[in-house]
């Protein structure tokens, strides 16, 4: 992930990436490791992540781990070397997404506002940008979407960016993607699940009283959730390096 260019003057500071899903979509690679620790051109996906934050001087961040964590926290450690402060928190695989958000939200954030991700992306998503757009606007949260053709969380929008609607089949000509890369306020821990995944439960509700804005980003975009995908995220990435 690559920061173009400027300083920080980002008023977020902390972020909570989970990295605790089995990755059955990506056997044989995940037998031995977890997704976060597949090697993307070199490094971990996990690192891709923690050094985009870092160059957004987020220093705060929170892993949620769950299956095979161990890996995880014995390479990440507390994130000195990454010119970060690590922290985890251990969630079960069962509970899903809703749970990982909730269990870091309550041990490890005081902020009022927090970036939060499912760690399989790799992008150049300006931080700055999306954060100016979520205290703008004031709601719950802020989820990125992107429409890169992924076949999966697609969402309508209406014209003043709110979520209305989350889609099972969509036509791509009247949906957006979920990317997976969020803006929270402290008050989402009203409407977590204690068990399943926030885009099942949660956001469905914050959409229908209109607390979920829609930032559109159109820049690089890549998701690691299958072995193809894998593929295509080291030619993109070797592409955009050129």
């Amino acid at each position: 992930m690559m920061r173009k260019s400027g300083s920080s003057d980002l008023k977020i500071d902390t972020a909570i990436v989970l990295a605790g899903g089995p990755a059955t979509r990506m056997k044989p690679l995940t037998d031995t490791v977890p997704k976060g620790m597949i090697n993307v051109l070199g490094k971990p996906l996990l690192q891709w992540i923690v050094e985009w934050l870092r160059d957004y001087e987020i220093r705060n961040i929170v892993l949620g781990v769950a299956h095979m964590k161990d890996k995880i926290i014995e390479y990440f450690k507390a994130g000195s070397e990454f010119g970060v402060n690590i922290k985890y928190s251990v969630h079960t695989v069962e509970g899903g997404t809703g749970e990982g958000f909730r269990l870091a939200i309550q041990r490890h954030v005081s902020r009022e506002n927090f970036f939060a991700l499912n760690g399989d992306q790799i992008t150049n998503l300006n931080l700055r940008r999306l954060e100016k757009f979520h205290l703008k606007h004031g709601q719950i949260a802020t989820m990125v979407v992107t429409n890169p053709g992924c076949p999966f969380g697609h969402v309508r929008i209406n014209r003043s960016l709110d979520v209305t609607e989350f889609l099972e089949k969509p036509h791509c000509s009247v949906a957006v993607c979920n990317a997976g890369i969020y803006v929270f306020n402290k008050d989402i821990l009203r409407y977590l699940p204690k068990k399943g995944d926030v885009e099942k439960t949660t956001f469905p509700s914050l959409a229908k009283t209109r607390q979920l804005k829609a930032y559109a980003f159109k820049g690089f975009f890549t998701t690691v959730n299958t072995l193809k995908d894998l593929i295509e995220a080291e030619k993109e990435l070797k592409e955009l390096s050129k």
